[in-house]
């Protein structure tokens, strides 16, 4: 099966690397600028590059926050790329008194002092906990980083894997159906398209499970 998936465009971002590498490994990504505009979708991907504050504001201009919040809640998986990750949790440091989208539980916090900010290149993933999406990658296998914060989820168990750049961060996490990845898998060669092509698969067979389930 060959999932739909709703890649929000508000404006963070150019989308189409991760259009392309999506494409590549048997999903069919559409760019959505409103809810109206996402259809019967098997899977929403919400990327982003920038700042935390003013991508939900973008976000809440048009009409997504309780859109994504009502597709998560019916079992629509929903995967948060970069930027896109840090916004599925409650609150940053970057934006002080901005709610996030709060489908994770825990803050975004910056990088610590004493290193380059922002971090960008390859680090070595570190697996934690046993994951379907993580078929095929290998402990220390290398993805791109391209960031100034990190997420701090109040659960560990939530966890995928994690990279150290100043400090271990969370690289990959999952909660349910929401799915968080810092870095970058369009730009994170063989290892990013094992990701997706794993994530794809996640999102076909969640949709495989949902036919004939109304809502």
């Amino acid at each position: 099966m060959e999932p739909a998936l709703a890649i929000i465009d508000y404006g963070a971002g150019n989308l189409r690397s991760l259009s392309r590498a999506l494409q590549l490994v048997g999903a069919r990504g559409t760019l959505i600028r409103s809810p109206q505009e996402a259809g019967d979708c098997d899977g929403i991907v919400l990327p982003g590059v920038g700042a935390f504050g003013p991508a939900m504001a973008r976000l809440a201009a048009a009409g997504f926050p309780s859109w994504i919040r009502a597709r998560v809640a019916s079992g629509i998986p929903l995967v948060g790329v970069c930027l896109g990750m840090q916004l599925l949790f409650e609150s940053s440091e970057e934006a002080d008194g901005t709610p996030g989208l709060a489908l994770a539980a825990g803050e975004v916090r910056r990088l610590p002092p004493g290193v380059k900010i922002p971090h960008m290149g390859w680090n070595q993933l570190m697996i934690h906990q046993p994951d379907g999406i993580m078929t095929d990658v290998s402990n220390d296998a290398l993805v791109y980083f391209v960031h100034s914060y990190v997420v701090d989820p109040r659960d560990s168990v939530e966890v995928i894997a994690t990279a150290t750049y100043g400090r271990e961060f969370p690289a990959i996490i999952r909660r349910d159906n929401v799915l968080g990845l810092q870095f970058h898998p369009e730009k994170s060669g063989g290892t990013g398209l094992r990701l997706l092509r794993n994530i794809a698969g996640w999102i076909a067979d969640t949709a495989a499970g949902r036919v004939g389930v109304p809502g």
